[in-house]
C-alpha cells in the first residue's frame, strides 16, 4: 500500500489539477474499485429515475388529465397505473440514492485511511532535515486538515458531478424531444453557467492554496504556543504571543475572505441565471400552448426539466468551495509525498558472525561478535570495533554558512571522546553526521566507521550500531517496560530490568504503584524530567550498541541523581566508543580526549590534565574564569 501512486507522484506536477484528481482516484482504483463502480451505478439509476419520473408528467397530463377535464365518468384505471409506475420509479431512485450514499461513505473513508497510512510511511523515509525545518503543528496539519479536506471531493463533489452530468444529459434528451426551440434557450443558459464557473474556478485556485498554507501556519504556531505554556507564563509573554497569533489569524482571515468571496459569488449567479431561464421558458412555452404549437403536458414536463437541470448545477456550485479546498489539500499532500526520501546508497550490512551465520540474526542472548559484511565474492567481513574518524569534514545546514570547518578527529575502539564548546559551536552537528541524520558532500571530507566510509553502510545498520541519548526526552504512550524495550524490541523483561538497574532507574520505578507496568501518557508527563531522562538512558542501555552518543544526557538530572548514575554510565560505556556532549565539565574529566570547539573549528584537544596544563579555553571554562555562551 505504501507504493500507491508513489512513483508517478514524484514525477508529476503538484499543481496539475487533472494529475491531482487522478492521483486521488488511483487510491479508489486500487482498493475500492468494485464498490466505487457499484456506487456509480446507483448514482446513475437514482439520477435517471428523477429524470424519467419528470417525463412521466407528459403522458399523465396529456393522456389522462386534459382529455377527461369536464368528463362525467372518466376512466381512472390508466391514471392510477401511471401513478403506481411513477411511485415505483421514485422508490427505485430513493433506494439507489441510499445505496450509493452508503457505498461512497465507505469508499471516501477508506481512501483517507489508506492515504494517511501512505503519508506516514513516506514521512518515515524523509530526512531529519524535513522535521527540523517544520513545527509539529505544520506536520500534523497534513494528517488532519489537508487530508480531511479531500473527503468532500470524493463523498460529495464527485457524486454531485456524476448526478449533474446524468441529469443534464437526460434532461436535454427529453427537452429536445419535447421542444427544440425551448431546448436551445436552456442550452444557451447552461453555456453561460459553465463559463461563469470556469472563470471563478480559475481565479480561486491560488487563493484556496494560500488558505491551506495559512491554516498550516496558524496550526503550527498554536501548537508551539500550547506546548510552551509554562515558559510563556514564566516570562509573561502572553501579550506578545497573542499579537503573534493575531498576525497569523489576520492573514488567515484575509485568505478566507477571498476564498469565500469566490465561492459565494458562484451560487447566486448560477441560481439567478437558472431563475431567468425558467421565467423565459415559462413565458415562451405558455405562448406556444396558447397558439396550439405545444401541449400543456409537454410544457409541464419541460418546466420540471428546467428546474432539474438547474438544481444539480446549483448543488455543484455549492460544492465549489469544498472541491477547491479538496484540490488545495490534495496538492499539498501529494507534493509532500513527492518529496525526496532519505537517500541510502549503503550496501554494507551489519551481520552476526557466529559460526554458520551470514545474515543479521536477532537473538535473545547477548553476542559480542558483529561484523560489517562487504558484498564481494566471496563476502568479506570486517569486525565491528567502533573506530570512528572524521577527515577534513566541512558541513553547512544553509548554503553559505559553514557550521563545521575542516574538522578532523578520531575515536579508537573503547575511547570516550568529549565535546566542549559554546552553543552553536558544532558539537551536536558532529554526532548528527556520525549517525547520518545529515550527509556531507563527497568533496567536503569523509567519515569512516572501522575504516569504511559511512555512506557505504546501510543506514539502518549504521544506526543500530550507534546508540543515542538526547537532551530532549521522548517517551511514548505505553508502560515503562515498553519504553525501555523500545531500544531493542526482542529484549526480555529481565534484560530491560537489568538495563534500568545499570543506570539506577530501577529504584524509582519500583516505588511506582504498578512498577514497570506503570502507564505513561503525554510523553511521560506523570514522571519528573530526571526520571524521563533515566528511562531514555535505560532504553539506550538495553539496545547494547558498540558506539554511544550522549548529547547532554544528564542535563535534566539533578546533581544527586547524576552522581548515582555515573557509576552505571561508566559501566555502560566500558568497552564502547563513546561521544559525550556536556556543559557540566565535571562529567568529562575522565574522557580519553576532550575536544574544544568554537565556531565550527577545533581549537584545543587532549585529556583533562593536558588541557588544564595548556591554560587555554578549557582551563578558563573549568576554573570559572570564562563561561559557555
Amino acid at each position: 500500500m505504501a507504493d500507491t501512486g508513489y512513483r508517478q507522484l514524484r514525477t508529476s506536477r503538484a499543481n496539475d489539477v487533472l494529475g491531482t484528481i487522478s492521483r486521488t482516484f488511483s487510491y479508489i482504483g486500487k482498493n475500492y474499485r468494485f464498490r466505487f463502480i457499484l456506487a456509480i451505478f446507483f448514482i446513475i439509476v437514482s439520477s435517471m429515475a428523477t429524470v424519467i419520473s419528470s417525463y412521466m408528467f407528459t403522458p399523465i397530463i396529456n393522456n389522462y388529465i386534459v382529455p377527461y377535464i369536464g368528463a362525467e365518468d372518466p376512466d381512472m384505471s390508466g391514471f392510477i397505473r401511471m401513478l403506481w409506475l411513477m411511485a415505483a420509479v421514485y422508490s427505485c431512485g430513493m433506494l439507489s440514492s441510499f445505496a450509493f450514499t452508503k457505498l461512497i461513505s465507505i469508499v471516501s473513508t477508506g481512501v483517507l485511511d489508506h492515504m494517511r497510512t501512505d503519508l506516514f510511511r513516506v514521512m518515515e523515509k524523509l530526512p531529519v532535515r524535513f522535521f527540523d525545518s517544520r513545527t509539529h503543528g505544520e506536520v500534523m496539519n497534513y494528517y488532519t486538515n489537508d487530508i480531511d479536506t479531500i473527503r468532500p471531493m470524493i463523498a460529495d463533489g464527485f457524486p454531485t458531478l456524476i448526478t449533474t452530468m446524468i441529469t443534464l444529459f437526460g434532461c436535454f434528451f427529453f427537452m429536445f424531444s419535447l421542444n427544440v426551440k425551448l431546448a436551445f434557450i436552456v442550452l444557451l443558459a447552461l453555456i453561460a453557467m459553465f463559463l461563469v464557473t470556469y472563470i471563478l474556478a480559475k481565479g480561486s485556485r491560488k487563493t484556496f492554496a494560500g488558505l491551506q498554507r495559512q491554516i498550516s501556519n496558524i496550526n503550527g504556531y498554536a501548537q508551539e504556543m500550547f506546548s510552551g505554556q509554562k515558559v510563556i507564563k514564566v516570562f509573561n509573554h502572553e501579550k506578545e504571543n497573542l499579537e503573534g497569533f493575531e498576525k497569523f489569524n489576520k492573514q488567515l482571515y484575509e485568505y478566507s475572505v477571498k476564498t469565500n468571496a469566490y465561492a459565494s459569488m458562484l451560487m447566486p449567479i448560477n441560481a439567478n441565471l437558472a431563475y431567468i431561464t425558467y421565467a423565459i421558458v415559462a413565458v415562451v412555452g405558455g405562448e406556444m400552448c396558447i397558439n396550439g404549437s405545444m401541449r400543456i403536458g409537454d410544457l409541464a414536463s419541460f418546466l420540471l426539466f428546467v428546474r432539474q437541470f438547474a438544481g444539480p448545477i446549483s448543488n455543484l456550485s455549492q460544492q465549489f468551495n469544498g472541491i477547491m479546498m479538496s484540490l488545495a489539500g490534495a496538492e499539498r499532500v501529494f507534493d509532500l509525498m513527492g518529496s525526496e526520501p532519505e537517500l541510502d546508497y549503503g550496501i554494507i550490512r551489519l551481520v552476526n558472525i557466529e559460526e554458520g551465520t551470514d545474515e543479521l540474526i536477532e537473538t535473545d542472548k547477548k553476542t559480542e561478535r558483529w561484523a560489517w559484511k562487504i558484498p564481494v565474492d566471496p563476502p568479506k567481513y570486517i569486525e565491528l570495533k567502533g573506530d570512528i574518524r572524521l577527515n577534513n569534514v566541512t558541513f553547512r545546514y544553509v548554503e553559505g554558512k559553514d557550521i563545521l570547518k575542516n574538522i578532523s578527529l578520531y575515536a579508537t575502539p573503547g575511547q570516550k571522546i568529549a565535546f566542549v564548546g559554546s552553543t552553536g559551536a558544532g558539537k551536536t552537528t558532529i554526532t548528527n553526521l556520525i549517525n547520518r541524520f545529515y550527509d556531507i558532500e563527497d568533496m567536503e571530507g569523509m567519515i569512516t566507521f572501522d575504516g569504511i566510509p559511512i555512506k557505504e553502510i546501510a543506514k539502518d545498520d549504521l544506526r543500530r550500531s550507534v546508540g543515542m541519548v538526547l537532551q530532549d526526552t521522548n517517551l511514548f504512550s505505553g508502560t515503562i517496560m515498553d519504553n525501555i524495550r523500545y531500544g531493542r524490541l526482542n529484549a526480555t523483561d529481565e534484560e530491560c530490568i537489568a538495563a534500568a538497574k545499570l543506570c539506577n532507574a530501577d529504584s524509582f520505578i519500583e516505588r511506582l504503584p504498578q512498577g514497570y507496568q506503570t502507564m505513561l501518557t503525554s510523553n511521560g508527563s506523570n514522571l519528573s524530567q530526571g526520571q524521563r531522562q533515566l528511562l531514555n538512558i535505560a532504553r539506550c542501555a538495553v539496545a547494547d550498541p558498540p558506539v554511544m552518543v550522549l548529547d547532554e544526557a544528564t542535563s535534566s538530572i539533578d546533581t544527586h541523581t547524576e552522581k548515582l548514575i555515573e557509576k552505571g554510565m561508566d559501566e555502560l560505556m566500558k568497552g564502547r566508543t563513546t561521544f559525550v556532549i556536556a556543559h557540566r565539565l565535571s562529567t568529562v574529566r575522565n574522557a580519553n580526549a576532550i575536544i574544544v570547539l568554537e565556531h565550527g573549528e577545533i581549537i584545543e584537544r587532549g585529556d583533562h590534565e593536558d588541557l588544564i596544563a595548556l591554560k587555554g579555553r578549557y582551563y578558563q571554562l573549568y576554573t570559572g574564569k570564562a563561561e559557555l555562551d
